[in-house]
């Protein structure tokens, strides 16, 4: 299709977008459950140059000597987790003790090497495919036609207008669908030159390799413990905008939303009828 078909119809994802997009999401999914396994070597974060077993660490995932899994945040925090975390049985039925279980890990039997191969690679190719998105964006000007946000959009009043009308699920109609709106701008800077560039440097942080080539970085996020903290709240940010990606493609209208993302082309909604 060259051109809108009756008018409702337009072109919306160039291709790099697209492919970025998918390639993206196999990778931060292969990444995520091979970060959980890497996890599971010690499941416990800490704040500063260092961390061990008994030192206090601020999260904690494990079970306790009772049987019973503990999700622990700072002293005082204890959320119980028995049959989902830190105390869950594997498919044979055995009591597994490990933070994540195994339907949410890569490998799903304990493998902190393999874990870490599969991370790596996918490191890669996140760091790689980022960059060149990032350079077919700027070259097309998706970056400035569809993710800069206006002055009047960034006021406080449009914000909390376009809050309410997604809180209502009342979502834009007509040619304003074609548009992100300012919560879309917002969020998916936030995930493209916030948390996918932090959780880049904090991984190549914890890497003792890369430390002794740039240890400037270890001064930055306050050293490897510090760093690892950071990745893994990184990484649960990307995970709470999955979800919240997810739900707004489901209640925008998931074949309409799908179809743009595999074919660029997208059908306009009709326009809200406000009599």
């Amino acid at each position: 299709m060259a051109e809108r078909r009756e008018g409702s119809w337009l072109y919306r994802h160039r291709w790099p977008t697209r492919l970025w997009h998918w390639l993206n999401a196999l990778t931060i999914f292969i990444m995520l459950m091979s970060g959980l396994m890497i996890f599971n070597a010690h499941p416990r974060l800490y704040w500063g140059q260092y961390g061990a077993n008994f030192d206090q660490a601020w999260l904690r995932i494990g079970g306790t000597t009772d049987g019973r899994g503990l999700f622990q945040l700072g002293r005082h925090i204890e959320i119980p987790t028995t049959g989902v975390l830190g105390h869950w049985k594997d498919p044979q039925g055995h009591v597994q003790t490990r933070a994540f279980p195994y339907w949410m890990t890569i490998p799903s039997h304990y493998s902190l090497s393999g874990a870490r191969r599969w991370h790596f690679v996918f490191a890669w190719v996140l760091a790689l495919g980022g960059l060149l998105y990032v350079i077919a964006s700027l070259i097309n000007r998706h970056f400035r036609r569809d993710l800069l946000p206006s002055r009047d959009e960034i006021a406080p009043r449009h914000i909390w207008h376009d809050i309410k009308d997604h809180a209502r699920l009342r979502f834009p109609t007509g040619e304003a669908a074609a548009r992100y709106n300012i919560l879309q701008k917002l969020s998916y800077g936030i995930v493209i030159f916030g948390l996918i560039p932090l959780m880049i440097l904090t991984g190549l942080t914890m890497g003792p390799g890369f430390n002794a080539t740039f240890p400037q970085l270890l001064t930055l996020f306050g050293g490897r413990q510090s760093a690892r903290s950071i990745h893994f709240l990184c990484a649960m940010g990307l995970v709470a905008f999955i979800f919240v990606h997810l739900a707004m493609v489901l209640l925008a209208g998931p074949i309409r939303e799908i179809r743009s993302m595999l074919t660029g082309w997208f059908k306009l909604p009709p326009e809200r009828d406000h009599g």
